[in-house]
Order: structure tokens, then sequence, then C-alpha cells
């Protein structure tokens, strides 16, 4: 298993994490009530519905990372090391996006967003380069 395709698991898991920490901060959370977490995470405030929020956001970014990740790899045209490269690099840009949600720095988390699709549109045109693997 190639490190990009580690990433897509590390994709997969963050907006979990986030889920955690929307409800966790919370502090109204309570394990065992949890029969409407949707309804629940809706009416939050603060830091815990921008945890929500970054938690929806890595949901809709991910099949898109995923399928670059798994493009990439089928067209076979750009080096592993360059899709692993820019993998992780999405992953650390997803990372920042959620730290600086969660601290409420609204112009850092757009450019980490746009970055991080630059990084997605990165694997599909290293997928489309003639280069050899």
């Amino acid at each position: 298993m190639t490190v990009a395709f580690w990433c897509v698991l590390v994709a997969i898991l963050l907006p979990l994490i986030c889920s955690v920490i929307a409800k966790i901060s919370s502090g109204k959370f309570r394990p065992g009530h949890n029969h409407d977490p949707r309804a629940f995470l809706e009416k939050l405030q603060g830091l815990p519905r921008r945890a929500h929020a970054a938690q929806l956001n890595s949901f809709e970014v991910l099949p898109g990372f995923a399928a670059a990740v798994i493009i990439a790899h089928i067209a076979g045209n750009a080096q592993l090391v360059t899709i692993d490269v820019l993998a992780v690099l999405f992953i650390t840009t997803r990372l920042l996006y959620i730290i600086f949600y969660l601290a409420d720095l609204a112009l850092l988390r757009s450019i980490a967003f746009i970055v991080g699709l630059g990084l997605i549109i990165g694997l599909f045109v290293a997928s489309a380069s003639p280069a050899a693997a």
C-alpha cells in the first residue's frame, strides 16, 4: 500500500475526529444520548459549531481526494513519489484547515482550503502528464 492510499484513510478519519471535537467541546453531549446526533450538532454554537462545520467540509472534499489518488495510481503516468507527496501535502492542508476553522481564522482557513483543492487538481494533472512512472 502506498503512502497516498494511507492518506485516503486519514482523510476518511478526519471528519470523525471533528465530530468528536464538536461533541466533547460542547460540554452537553452525553454518551448514551446519541439518539439524534444531527439535531444535536445543528444546535451548537462557537467552537463546537465550527468543529461540526469542519466535519461537514471534510466529508465534502473526501470523494474528490480519494478519486484523485485512485486515478493517479491507475493512470500510472505520475511517479509514485509525486502522488505520495501531493497526498501528504493535502492531508497537511486539511489538518491546517481544521485547526484554522477551530481557531476561527477564516482567511487562513480559506487559504488552506484553496491550497488543498489545488493539490487535488495537481493529482489529476500529474496523472495526465506523459512522464514515465
